[in-house]
C-alpha cells in the first residue's frame, strides 16, 4: 500500500491504496466521484478524462502513484457554487449529451480547449477533442455545444 495525498476538486485528500490502482478506480471506488467513466480501459476513449495538474488526461492510464501532490479536477469539480457550469449547461441545451459516458470527458476537453483556445474554429474544437469517442451524437451537437460555451464565455467576459 502506497500512501499519496493530492488535491482532487480543490479538496486536499491522502489515499492509501496499491500503488498501481489507477486514478480512475480511486476516483470511483474510495472517492466515491463517479463522473469520470470507465470507457475502454485503454486510454482510447477519452469516457474517464479528469484535469491533471491542468492537463486532460486519461485516468484509467494513471497509477495512483504518480499522483503525488497532484491537482485533480473532475467533472463534480468544474460546477460553480452547486450549479452547472456554463459547458455543462451548453451541453444540455444543445443535445450535446445522450447516453451520458462520454459526457464528462467531453466537457472536461471542451473546458481544457476553451482555457487555452477562448474561440476555437471548427478544426480546432475537433482537434481539442481528439481522443473522446462518442456513439450516439455524431459529434454535431457536440461541436455546436462547444460553440455556444465558447459564445457564452466571450458574453460574459465583455459584460464584466
Amino acid at each position: 500500500m502506497t500512501r499519496v495525498t493530492l488535491s482532487v476538486n480543490n479538496e486536499k485528500r491522502a489515499i492509501e491504496a496499491p500503488p498501481m490502482k489507477r486514478l480512475l478506480d480511486v476516483l470511483r471506488e474510495d472517492l466515491h466521484l463517479t463522473g469520470a467513466k470507465e470507457g475502454c480501459g485503454e486510454g482510447e476513449c477519452g469516457a474517464c478524462a479528469v484535469l491533471m495538474n491542468g492537463d486532460l488526461v486519461n485516468s484509467c492510464l494513471v497509477p495512483i502513484l504518480q499522483t503525488q501532490g497532484a491537482e485533480i479536477t473532475t467533472i463534480e469539480g468544474i460546477a460553480i457554487d452547486k450549479k452547472l457550469h456554463p459547458i455543462q449547461q451548453c451541453f444540455l441545451e444543445q443535445g450535446g449529451a445522450q447516453c451520458g459516458i462520454c459526457t464528462p470527458g467531453m466537457i472536461l476537453a471542451t473546458y481544457h480547449l476553451l482555457e487555452n483556445i477562448p474561440q476555437p474554429t471548427l478544426l480546432q474544437i475537433q482537434e481539442g477533442l481528439n481522443g473522446n469517442l462518442c456513439r450516439c451524437t455524431g459529434y454535431m451537437r457536440i461541436f455546436n455545444a462547444v460553440h455556444a460555451a465558447a459564445a457564452k464565455a466571450t458574453s460574459q467576459s465583455e459584460s464584466q
